[in-house]
């Protein structure tokens, strides 16, 4: 299950990104770990830095900005193909397990983006959801 183009794994990530930001129970906690964060993605050739919100503005706890050019410094950089990212949020795919088997390179505190999983398991629902009703073609 693949990704259309690399707009359109943009796209479903930006909005992924967003339920975990606008979730009235992992927004806040997402915010509160403080872990800013780097995602690159080279099979699509795209990168994405995520932190959390000074303020909470329009419910948002996170901010993201899908460049390098931005005013902080990730804390964990993690690279992936676009595959693997779609099987994780929908729980398809164990990220110590993925680690382990080099599906996807670390670097930084690890350890302190690991503790962020058990936040983010809700989000496995609604992304498939999501997929399952705008995306059909990357349910797996």
């Amino acid at each position: 299950m693949s990704f259309k183009s690399p707009a359109e794994f943009r796209e479903v990530m930006d909005k992924v990104f967003t339920i975990m930001s606008t979730d009235p129970d992992m927004g806040p906690k997402l915010r509160d770990a403080e872990t800013p964060q780097r995602f690159e993605f080279p099979d699509v050739d795209l990168a994405v830095n995520i932190t959390y919100a000074d303020t909470v503005e329009d419910g948002q706890n996170l901010h993201w900005e899908w460049t390098d050019d931005v005013a902080w410094e990730p804390e964990v950089e993690m690279t992936m193909d676009s595959d693997i990212a779609n099987r994780y949020f929908q729980g398809k795919e164990n990220i110590a397990m993925a680690i382990a088997r080099r599906r996807i390179k670390t670097s930084g505190n690890v350890k302190k983006a690991l503790a962020l999983i058990p936040i983010t398991k809700p989000v496995y629902a609604q992304y498939r959801q999501m997929l399952e009703a705008e995306y059909p073609h990357l349910v797996e």
